[in-house]
């Protein structure tokens, strides 16, 4: 009886995002260029290096390059020496660094920049490596493994330092695992920062699943490809596991597949699928050459016709979140087109990022911008989409008065553009200024409320109006104020208005005013002595009209009442300082406390007939008085200073 052996192939194996970018990068210049070189070999991989030789493109080293070559750096990145130094030999640069490396570089920038000592896991050698290190201004350090950090921090003294560490992106995941419990024991404040690649994640967990079901794992890729070395380490770690870099070499290695019952193939990021294919297919070829073996693939006929189906600008797809940045989002729509969606095609709205809007592994729905079959890419629009389902929305809201919600993009000529879940509302000028003198620009990237005005169909344009639901909010806001309030109440409020004779206070939807009288306990040359427009105050209602809307407040506080702090503290006999305030015919009125005057009347000046007060006394004068009279009902006060000449009299003759 024959036995049947399985051949899997890992969904993730062959190219990631950060090589497919640079390799269409490459090929994508050739179109528009000549005299191009790669900074050392583009990938790791001889056949794509091969190729492109024989198109014109070789790698060369930075001594190699001559002023007007167009030189492409490979996914791996450069230091900043590097790039300074092309930028003096006048190359014309064409930077292919994966994105989630250059994030590296960013971090190991800015942390060395604010002190912190950077240690890189990975390998010293590997142009990853020393290009993160080139980002480095201060002190930075390079580890291997769980043994070389113990080494490098009993060998260095980092106890009183900062410390950042992070690791190369294709670095080991389980041995950064291992090496985390470490940094936790020898540098439990150092900063950890996971930079290891999602997409080398997914392929290392993948290929070692494979690994734990299979009685051999081949892994195909280069020699010198890093990560395809950490796939081969994970893997024999459960089975028997061999790296080829094309199907000559496996038919070479003289492998023993008798009894075989499941072969598991991943590849490392820097081997073309076509390679992946030629092992698949040359090694179900050995297979049935081995006696008592029938090869059983399985092949997902589905999957294999997305692949090949047309795509075309305005075709709607579904794409797959495989990757998220600052800038854009990369998407798997199920063709060979490597799918970006830029920050621009996913939002309006200025305050948000990308990661704000989607994550990893979310299936979205796409329209297609622009195509290009010469690098693989493809330009989608989620915004696009969205627009389709919210001008429906749009129209809803225009039937039914629901008040949205949208943030001013532009200022255009008569009014300005509301941006509401990817659909631009016009508003006009009248329909969004609060008043007539007001600048547009400044409701510019605000979040606004409007309403619907009017709709066209056809033009797909719709026409809004901030002012409107302003107008619903203060009435609202009003009814329910003349409903609820009452004289005695305190609210607050913010001032809104500055007269001669008071204040307007927006309570809310409705404005009260605070006659100068009721502002201040205290004489004032103007209502502004006291507050100031935008003022956050305390008042009182002091009256309520609900037929005339007219609201009367009160701005100075009861405890703060100086008739109240006079009696509280002052009585009939009580002898004072006091300051001539005013001058008279009849007297003078003199100042006891803020707020409080006494009139020392013509009579009890002085011991003597006076004629004129103005003989005896002058504003600004500090004169010593007795209160001979309190008249709680009329709130006056009656003060002597005769009184006090007529006791200092009196001693005198005693005396004598």
């Amino acid at each position: 009886m024959l036995s049947k052996c399985k051949i899997f192939v890992a969904k993730s194996a062959g190219f990631c995002f950060g090589v497919d970018r640079a390799i269409k990068m490459v090929y994508n210049e050739l179109d528009n260029r000549n005299n191009i070189v790669t900074l050392g070999p583009i990938i790791h991989n001889q056949n794509v290096v091969d190729d492109l030789k024989a198109r014109g493109v070789y790698p060369a080293e930075l001594e190699d390059i001559k002023k007007g070559q167009t030189v492409i750096i490979r996914s791996h990145g450069v230091s900043r020496e590097v790039m300074e130094k092309l930028d003096e030999l006048g190359a014309e640069v064409v930077d292919a660094t994966c994105p989630f490396v250059r994030k590296i570089h960013n971090i190991a920038a800015s942390k060395s920049a604010e002190g912190y000592v950077v240690l890189i896991a990975g390998d010293a050698a590997h142009p990853e490596v020393k290009g993160i290190m080139g980002h480095s201004d201060g002190e930075c350090y390079v580890f291997e493994n769980c043994d070389d950090f113990e080494n490098l921090v009993k060998s260095q003294n980092f106890s009183q330092k900062k410390v950042a560490i992070l690791a190369q992106t294709t670095y080991n995941k389980n041995m950064w695992k291992n090496c985390v419990t470490l940094f936790e024991k020898y540098l439990p404040h150092a900063e950890i920062c996971e930079t290891i690649c999602n997409a080398t994640n997914i392929r290392q967990d993948e290929a070692e699943d494979m690994a734990k079901k299979a009685d051999l794992m081949v892994i195909v890729g280069g020699k010198h490809s890093s990560n395809t070395h950490k796939l081969k380490a994970i893997c024999e770690q459960h089975c028997k596991t061999v790296l080829v870099e094309n199907a000559c070499d496996l038919r070479s290695c003289g492998l023993d597949l008798t009894g075989a019952k499941f072969i598991g193939i991943s590849a490392g990021a820097s081997t073309p699928g076509y390679i992946i294919k030629e092992v698949q297919d040359t090694m179900s070829e050995l297979l049935n050459n081995v006696d008592n073996n029938v090869v059983d693939e399985e092949f997902n006929l589905e999957a294999i016709d997305k692949t090949l189906k047309k795509i075309y600008p305005g075709a709607k797809v579904e794409g797959t979140v495989e990757s998220v940045n600052d800038t854009e989002v990369i998407v798997d729509i199920g063709t060979k087109h490597t799918g970006y969606v830029s920050l621009s095609e996913l939002t309006d709205d200025p305050t948000k990022k990308p990661s704000d809007i989607v994550s990893v592994g979310d299936t979205i729905e796409l329209i297609v911008i622009k195509t290009s079959d010469t690098d693989g890419t493809v330009m989608l629009s989620k915004k696009r989409v969205d627009a389709v389902k919210s001008f429906q929305k749009i129209k809803d809201a225009a039937e039914s008065g629901e008040i949205l919600e949208g943030i001013v993009t532009n200022v255009v000529k008569g009014g300005v553009l509301v941006s509401s879940d990817g659909v631009k509302v016009f508003v006009p000028a009248s329909q969004a200024a609060p008043r007539r003198d007001f600048d547009l620009n400044e409701l510019l990237k605000q979040s606004v409320k409007f309403k619907i005005l009017e709709v066209n169909d056809a033009k797909q344009r719709a026409v809004g109006s901030v002012r409107a639901v302003a107008r619903d909010e203060k009435a609202a806001a009003q009814a329910k104020f003349f409903e609820t309030a009452e004289a005695g109440a305190e609210m607050e409020g913010v001032v809104k208005s500055i007269t001669d004779y008071g204040v307007f206070v927006d309570l809310g939807g409705v404005d009260g005013l605070v006659r100068r009288a009721d502002l201040s306990w205290n004489r004032i040359k103007h209502p502004s002595d006291v507050v100031a427009i935008g003022d956050k105050v305390t008042v009182k209602i002091k009256d309520i009209d609900p037929e005339t809307k007219k609201v009367s407040l009160t701005y100075k506080k009861d405890s703060e009442n100086p008739w109240e702090i006079f009696v509280n503290n002052y009585e009939v006999g009580q002898d004072v300082k006091a300051t001539i305030v005013s001058i008279t015919s009849f007297g003078a009125f003199a100042q006891i406390i803020d707020g409080i005057d006494g009139l020392i009347h013509i009579s009890q000046i002085a011991n003597q007939r006076v004629n004129n007060v103005a003989d005896i006394l002058a504003v600004g004068d500090v004169v010593d008085c007795r209160i001979t009279e309190i008249d709680a009902d009329k709130k006056r006060i009656s003060l002597s200073r005769r009184a006090l000449l007529d006791d200092e009299e009196e001693i005198e003759n005693d005396a004598e």
